[in-house]
């Protein structure tokens, strides 16, 4: 998922707005019940960002209209507003969407006010336990479902290979091996690269750092009876962030402020650095040999070009350029931050049996192929081999089979919004105290987890 902080303001305000228009009753009746006879009405979906093509959506319009008679009105959202725009129209059944997708981190945020219809009857008509469950997890309270996986996406390993030969150091096979050698491309430098990283991991980017926690067996945060707890301090995730301290100090350069933000611009040749507006503020030349990101990335790394239309273009090089699933210790890939969005139906919608119609859709088999042919794993497992079988394929298949997310927690969302997480990163490389450190944000973090 392709996702953008929101305000503070907006998040700290989401759950109490849509607690007091989503009612417990709404949540369970499903809005007034109507049929799928929808001659003369039409249902909203919205979608978040760009992600979706035309193509996709355009197939969505056609079959619901051909299933239900009813129009499919399909409305984009930006990414950086989403979170607020929901909060004001979820409860609010006259312009309340009918279904969203929204982000996979996002879904607690809604789902523990009760903001979507429980679809737990439908669960295993749309996927069942091919679903992914990280995602699964995410649209869950209780033994209820209320969101689920609308698409996937995982992060791996991009390498410059040819750097990592010209130092000696081989393709590593297990996380231990992955932090040695990029310690020792580092040290080499073979190509005597200014500011150079093994390792490019910005000092604030707890997206990619969070899986040395998970790989050692901790947790970002538990939950007990209803009360979630930060756990930064805990034995397991205080070896992770340990490990993490030794990659900050012996195999990345970037600065401390750097976030999790086309770091992949580092392994080109020569790149650029663009506003927000799309304007370029400054150049850059190869400095990392190896970066996290979401695989998409891949479109952005390689050989300067230029399309038929004189747009800049990236030609991958199998001859410089590698990508792999980031190893664990046990034979398995090493947990990574699982990217992507969860979709679910409005508990204020006033069609529930039509919105319930365009999900069958959305998980078919034609629609899930769909996804996976335009490069969004779907959410069905049956279906990852619409994917193809190329290296990209491969990397996303087998780092999303042991992603997780972050906690589903009512506050995590405010969390996110906060920065709390980039500023406790920020302190690692030089803390002489992790153990005290990490105590010290355990404590703004609990009564923020759990929404207060």
């Amino acid at each position: 998922m392709k996702r953008k902080l929101v305000s503070l303001a907006a998040l700290a305000t989401a759950s109490a707005l849509v607690l007091a228009g989503c009612s417990s009753n709404a949540s369970e009746s499903g809005g007034d019940g109507a049929s799928t006879d929808g001659a003369g009405k039409t249902i909203t979906l919205w979608l978040a960002g760009g992600d979706t093509p035309d193509e996709l959506r355009d197939y969505l319009k056609t079959e619901f209209n051909k299933e239900t008679g009813a129009t499919l009105s399909i409305q984009q959202q930006d990414w950086g507003d989403l979170v607020t725009k929901l909060t004001t129209s979820l409860p609010d059944a006259n312009n309340t969407p009918d279904v969203t997708e929204m982000g996979n981190t996002q879904s607690p945020t809604f789902t523990n006010v009760g903001a979507f219809l429980d679809i737990s009857d439908m669960y295993d008509e749309l996927g069942g336990d091919k679903l992914l469950q990280s995602f699964v997890d995410a649209g869950t309270v209780g033994d209820k479902n209320y969101t689920l996986p609308y698409y996937f996406g995982s992060r791996a390993v991009f390498t410059r290979s040819d750097v990592w030969e010209a130092a000696g150091v081989a393709q590593p096979t297990t996380l231990d091996e992955f932090n040695a050698g990029v310690a020792a491309v580092t040290a080499a430098n073979p190509l005597n690269i200014p500011g150079f990283s093994g390792f490019y991991l910005g000092g604030q980017d707890w997206r990619n750092g969070i899986s040395w926690i998970f790989a050692n067996g901790g947790e970002l945060a538990t939950v007990k009876d209803g009360t979630w707890t930060s756990t930064l301090a805990s034995a397991n995730t205080q070896k992770g962030l340990a490990q993490l301290q030794q990659l900050y100090k012996t195999a990345s350069n970037a600065p401390n402020d750097a976030k999790d933000s086309n770091q992949y611009i580092y392994l080109n040749d020569s790149d650029e650095i663009k506003d927000a507006d799309g304007n370029v503020t400054s150049s850059t030349s190869l400095s990392a040999a190896t970066i996290m990101a979401p695989t998409w990335a891949h479109w952005s790394i390689g050989t300067l070009g230029t399309d038929a239309e004189g747009k800049a273009t990236r030609t991958w090089d199998d001859t410089k350029n590698a990508i792999f699933a980031l190893p664990g210790n046990d034979g398995k890939p090493a947990p990574v931050f699982a990217g992507g969005s969860n979709i679910g139906i409005s508990a204020k919608s006033k069609n529930p049996e039509l919105a319930k119609t365009l999900m069958k859709i959305i998980f078919s088999e034609d629609y899930q192929n769909m996804l996976g042919k335009n490069g969004l794993g779907p959410a069905n497992s049956d279906y990852t081999a619409s994917l193809g079988d190329d290296q990209f394929a491969k990397a996303l298949i087998e780092s999303a089979s042991n992603s997780k997310l972050t906690p589903a927690a009512p506050g995590w969302a405010t969390v996110e919004g906060s920065l709390v997480m980039e500023e406790f990163f920020s302190k690692i490389k030089d803390s002489t105290d992790l153990k005290a450190l990490a105590t010290e944000y355990d404590e703004k973090l609990t009564p923020m987890l759990n929404g207060k």
